[in-house]
């Protein structure tokens, strides 16, 4: 079957809206959709309302980022995303990555390069700014041809513009996912810059701490490295996932849904959903029916 859990929206840094999202999903069939974009949920409630409307089970999502002598992404499900003491601490980190829009900005402008944040901004269409959005800025007043010309000149990391994020540890992200009621995976491992035993120690330590699952199944992942990544979650016992890390067209290559064997996405994920549809464990063929009823 089809299962993405991890797209994002224009609500982040994505460039469909959540509604959009959800149309392609019922579109590609979709059996699982989350939608997880960067710290903040303000998609989630068009997203609700677009599941209801089409009949496409959907998961509430977030994505956090982290710092563990490289960058680690940590996916949270289920989350009460209305929880007032969660929303105060994603409050905090969206001022972190204000604070770094604008300094990047202040380094293109001290590069030559004339963008001021109120651009960004308009490019962002006040969702949550992040460097796509720079980028974009950068394409739309001609000094760059693309947006990986953008990146790969300005933006990337080791790049001139480029600013380090102040973020969280990953116990931090696991601590206010659980807080929140959600379930705390690791994302695409595969992008994760640590040798074996270095990332099986984190798996190990963030483990005991509440960490949930593991994003086997990515776009960023290899066949060989899915099935490694499918044994490190066996070892650790930890629930493997899927997601595509689906952006729409800033990152083509990558298409909405990953294809699994029926029997590994874990139930507990179906039991969540907005709509909830019969899990693969589930043979009885009733019909989809709403969370609460």
């Amino acid at each position: 079957m089809l299962i993405d859990l991890h797209v994002h929206s224009t609500a982040s840094d994505g460039t469909l809206s959540p509604s959009e999202l959800v149309s392609m999903a019922r579109a590609t069939g979709i059996s699982l959709l989350s939608l997880t974009d960067h710290d903040t949920t303000n998609g989630l409630k068009e997203f609700e309302q677009a599941c209801l409307a089409s009949g496409v089970a959907g998961l509430y999502g977030i994505e956090l980022s982290a710092e563990y002598y490289c960058s680690v992404h940590i996916l949270g499900y289920g989350i009460d995303h209305e929880d007032s003491s969660f929303q105060k601490t994603l409050a905090t980190i969206r001022r972190y990555r204000d604070e770094r829009n604008a300094a990047i900005c202040g380094k293109l402008r001290s590069l030559g390069l004339e963008i001021a944040l109120e651009e960004v901004q308009a490019e962002s269409k006040g969702k949550v700014i992040a460097r796509p959005h720079i980028a974009k800025a950068l394409l739309k007043k001609g000094y760059v041809s693309s947006l990986k010309e953008a990146f790969d000149k300005y933006l990337g990391k080791g790049a001139p513009a480029y600013v380090p994020r102040k973020t969280l540890m990953p116990e931090d992200c696991i601590t206010l996912i659980r807080k929140a009621k959600g379930l705390p995976v690791f994302a695409h491992p595969g992008a994760v810059c640590l040798d074996t035993e270095s990332f099986e120690l984190l798996l190990r330590q963030l483990k005991d701490l509440g960490l949930w699952g593991l994003e086997c199944y990515s776009s960023h992942h290899r066949a060989d490295e899915i099935f490694n990544f499918l044994r490190m979650s066996a070892k650790f016992k930890l629930k493997p996932t899927a997601g595509s890390d689906f952006h729409g067209s800033i990152r083509p290559e990558v298409k909405m849904g990953i294809d699994v064997p029926d029997d590994i996405i874990p139930d507990e994920l179906f039991s969540l959903a907005i709509i909830r549809t019969t899990t693969p464990a589930e043979t009885n063929g009733e019909k989809s029916y709403l969370r609460g009823e």
